[in-house]
């Protein structure tokens, strides 16, 4: 079942391309049924879930280095390949009214959709880096073809800097496989059996060139500086998908590989992910407070996010502290992955109506859109409450969780970093409120006029990402079920 949810959408992608004559409103709808079909495969694979790493395939690949066509899900992936079909599927709806080369726009989500999915089920290293790598391909194509602004040299910048960032995590992919015995890029074993246990400086090594890969990916300061242009000059639904997919690749692989493969070197350096962490929480809502483009703002934001999670993984390596708070920091930090994809794919896809009407992104612009547009108005209201934190979303539940378990581990300095990061929650606040109150609530702007509500396709690709976020905030139960079996493993394997 993982394998058919990964690979249908490429087989629908090679379709569109091979099948002649069909026309915009036919690849619009293949494209929907398909995202559709991966949605409901991984929802029965979600009710049929019953603990471990389910679901696994394993088929020889290239045996002479140890490497094999190996996926499987469990607690963890299962959340964010859901959340994968999910924005794919809405991001299909959203481009409804796409025009331009629909053909190769719907062929390249497709592809994404499978090489994010490809990702999240993977238990092999080489494998992980494969879809890894050839994310960066198909994301670099979206905004270098569909993009405004200055969209090339945009994709240029995001593809060199991430394209970097996988050269030196394939050196750690290398250096985890050397340092194994047997030789072996198999995950579930390296887990297992960390490689480097009697070599901490190698270790050292082979996380750092893992860390600094996925740090570019997440991206934590000071490796975000291709973020925000790419997101300013990407479509609605590019930056929808790489804010709520591809960033967490990185966040995903901190948890999977980085700190159960080298437990004892993320416990060595344990410090060091905290004040990343705590840096990239403040200098992003710092930064997204002196914003006047609001594409821009909300990509500052997705640094402010990321950087909770940061230092949630880095609290749950502490040597010391009280261990059940170090799985709750975990938890929260899984949870805040599934949040901010929620929550940022709308805000992005919301952003695109302004695009799509005015052509700007300026606050200073625009205001008392809430006159011309109540609907459009009220969706970003929830998903502004829902990014800065309100009780009843889910930005709530991850972020009381992460704070709650990096002060609860009772270490004075983790104390210290998760009140500082609170500070990031009253910052978020203040520049979500002046957004709102500058473009929706203030004097008419130039282009106010411009600016209609939102159509029936925004509405369908925006609300059901909202509703999920209030459903999570309110029931968690059956998300956190789900997760926190994986951080109990994580942080036991970390403590040993």
């Amino acid at each position: 079942m993982p394998s058919l949810a990964i690979f249908l959408p490429l087989m629908a992608a090679a379709g569109l391309l091979l099948i002649p004559r069909l026309g915009r409103r036919m690849i619009l709808r293949i494209w929907i049924a398909t995202a559709a079909a991966d949605l409901i495969l991984i929802a029965i694979m979600w009710l049929g879930y019953h603990g471990g790493i389910g679901y696994q395939t394993r088929l020889r690949w290239i045996p002479s280095v140890g490497a094999g066509y190996h996926v499987g899900i469990d607690g963890m992936s299962l959340p964010l390949m859901a959340l994968t079909a999910l924005l794919f599927l809405l991001c299909a709806v959203y481009s409804l009214r796409e025009t331009e080369r629909v053909r190769a726009y719907a062929a390249l989500f497709l592809f994404l959709e499978t090489v994010s999915l490809g990702l999240f089920a993977a238990q092999d290293l080489l494998l992980f880096f494969v879809f890894f790598d050839l994310s960066i391909v198909g994301m670099y194509f979206v905004i270098a073809g569909w993009g405004h602004g200055d969209p090339a040299r945009s994709a240029l910048k995001f593809f060199l800097y991430t394209f970097l960032g996988s050269l030196a995590l394939l050196l750690g992919f290398i250096g985890l496989y050397l340092g194994s015995e047997p030789h072996t890029f198999d995950m579930v074993e390296l887990t297992r059996h960390p490689a480097f246990a009697n070599a901490p400086g190698a270790a050292g090594l082979v996380l750092l060139a893992i860390g600094v890969g996925l740090a570019v990916k997440t991206p934590t300061v000071p490796f975000h500086t291709w973020l925000p242009p790419a997101h300013t000059d990407a479509p609605a639904t590019g930056s929808a998908i790489l804010a709520g997919i591809l960033l967490k690749m990185g966040a995903y692989g901190f948890a999977r590989i980085a700190m159960p493969m080298l437990p004892s070197a993320w416990q060595r350096y344990a410090w060091i992910v905290i004040v990343i962490g705590v840096v990239s929480v403040l200098y992003g809502a710092l930064v997204a407070l002196a914003q006047e483009n609001i594409k821009r703002l909300i990509a500052y934001t997705s640094v402010n996010h990321m950087g909770y999670i940061v230092l949630a993984l880095g609290a749950a390596g502490l040597a010391t502290g009280n261990p059940q708070a170090r799985e709750l920091a975990v938890t929260g930090a899984v949870t805040q992955m599934v949040s901010h994809g929620l929550i940022t794919g709308a805000l992005f896809l919301l952003t695109g109506v302004l695009w799509d009407r005015a052509h700007s992104y300026d606050l200073n612009r625009f205001g008392g859109i809430a006159a011309n547009a109540p609907t459009f108005t009220g969706l970003t209201a929830v998903a502004a409450f829902a990014s800065l934190g309100l009780p009843s979303l889910s930005g709530f539940i991850a972020e009381f969780q992460i704070f709650a378990g990096v002060i609860g581990t009772g270490v004075p300095g983790a104390v210290v970093a998760g009140a500082l990061s609170v500070l990031g929650i009253l910052i978020t606040a203040a520049l979500f409120l002046r957004v709102l109150q500058k473009a929706f609530l203030g004097p008419p702007g130039e282009l106010t006029a411009k600016v209609s509500d939102v159509r029936p396709a925004e509405l369908a690709a925006v609300a059901p990402l909202l509703a999920l976020s209030l459903a999570i905030g309110i029931a968690p139960r059956w998300l956190l079920s789900l997760i926190e079996p994986v951080s109990a493993a994580i942080v036991s394997l970390v403590s040993r």
